[in-house]
């Protein structure tokens, strides 16, 4: 069996010359390394040239679907391997690859996982990029769908089911819109846990917001409701359904409190975010446009105090503070013993300080009580998952990402009800994602 290389790339240099020069490290080389160039104006295409890859432009902004189904119309190989710029493979990749399309001709696709290692050490990134690993890690071996980010398939059933759907014209679903055509059609599809790569992204929270609403959560609600079709795996499991229901009830709740009982309740949660806001600040005060999360902390932080002024809350407010310091001095060296026992200082100042909120500040009412009662199922809901974080980060860092993996479950249920109105709207009105055809024609660079 031979392997072809397919790697869209946009304003994504450096990331690609890490990604190729994983590819140099493989005991078996692949038969060639396309890089489809998506209209960038770094020196991605430069880059690829560098390293002997087969260089192509799409000749303008047309998306990774175009990309990867261009580099697929020029590849030679038995088995297309799509593959992001933004990864690495390990070393035994490509040979793990061609034993296991080699060994089971029945097979049609595979597709593989991030590793628990995310190169990027910051908070945001490594939330996302764990929950990520998380769900391929713990996901069915016979997979409900296709993975572009780390994933083969035999270059024949590639054609024959006309690749990927090219009117998704950015980064977006459509390497699960390809994986539902292939299940629909009786394809066989693996997830081999042991077949991982290393992510190289650098996550922001408007990036992820971003990225899971607008070019995950909604179009992937309209492919569900399009095919009528939601498998019991990965983010769709059972369990992440009853927690978006969960969790919109947690925020009623909470909105009730909120009113009912003002900055009693507000209290406790502003501290909560304040605290998440403190380690984002601490990991990006240091380096370049770190000015605005500062800003945006010191602002909030005055609110803060304010409020516990007006609530005679004061000595718990300065609690808190010695927390956020913790956090903050943590952030200005390097990752050691030292740095991590002030971060186990910072986290169980803040617990303690929360718990204080919750026995002596907040009503003993119905209200609060259902409130708290809730997220508590939400967590037992998600155990295996924090535990996995707390594996992975520490049990005081695992804390933090609570109030994160919340908003999570709640933008995904904000998701499913745009995508609803959107699919119901163009279902009445003709206005549904047409189906791709065929590939593009090969366009060579100049």
């Amino acid at each position: 069996m031979t392997l072809s290389v397919v790697i869209p790339v946009y304003q994504s240099a450096e990331h690609l010359r890490a990604c190729l020069t994983a590819f140099k490290r493989c005991s078996v080389a692949p038969l060639e390394i396309i890089v489809v160039d998506d209209g960038s104006t770094d020196s991605s295409l430069q880059v690829a040239k560098e390293f002997g890859a087969t260089p192509l432009t799409t000749g303008g902004r047309r998306g990774p679907a175009f990309a990867r189904n261009l580099g697929a119309r020029t590849a030679k190989g038995d088995i297309l391997f799509f593959v992001d710029a933004d990864v690495c493979v390990k070393a035994d990749t490509s040979s793990r690859l061609t034993s296991r399309f080699s060994e089971q001709p029945e097979l049609d696709a595979v597709i593989g996982s991030y590793d628990n290692s995310p190169a990027s050490t910051d908070f945001i990134s490594q939330y996302k990029n764990l929950m990520h690993a998380f769900f391929h890690q713990n996901a069915r071996e016979e997979a409900c769908t296709f993975w572009s980010g780390c994933g083969a398939i035999r270059r024949t059933v590639f054609l024959e089911f006309g690749g990927f759907d090219v009117s998704y014209h950015r980064p977006a679903i459509e390497d699960i819109e390809l994986g539902y055509r292939l299940k629909s059609a009786g394809k066989s599809i693996l997830l081999d846990r042991q077949l991982q790569v290393k992510h190289l992204k650098h996550w922001t929270f408007w990036n992820l917001i971003v990225t899971d609403v607008v070019n995950r959560g909604i179009p992937w609600t309209e492919l569900i409701l399009r095919d009528r079709r939601m498998p019991n795996d990965l983010n769709v499991r059972l369990g992440e359904r009853i927690s978006v229901a969960l969790v919109f009830l947690l925020f009623g709740f909470a909105l009730e409190g909120a009113i009912r009982h003002g900055g009693y309740f507000l209290i406790p949660a502003g501290s909560l975010l304040l605290f998440v806001l403190a380690r984002y600040w601490a990991e990006t005060s240091a380096h370049p446009g770190g000015k605005m999360p500062v800003a945006l902390l010191t602002a909030a932080a005055g609110v803060f105090v304010w409020q516990c002024y007006e609530h005679n809350m004061l000595p718990v407010a300065t609690t808190v503070f010695v927390g956020y310091l913790l956090l903050f001095l943590r952030g200005q060296f390097a990752h050691t013993k030292r740095t991590r026992v002030m971060t186990g200082l910072a986290y169980a100042v803040y617990f303690f300080c929360a718990i204080l909120f919750t026995l002596t500040f907040l009503p003993k009412r119905p209200g609060v009580f259902v409130f708290y009662l809730l997220l508590l199922a939400v967590i037992i809901l998600n155990q295996q998952f924090y535990r996995y974080l707390a594996a992975q980060l520490g049990p005081l860092s695992m804390l933090a990402i609570l109030p994160l993996h919340l908003l999570y479950h709640f933008y995904n249920g904000i998701s499913f009800v745009i995508g609803l109105v959107l699919h119901t709207w163009k279902s009445l009105f003709g206005a549904g994602r047409p189906r791709n055809s065929d590939l593009p024609s090969t366009r060579l660079p100049n």
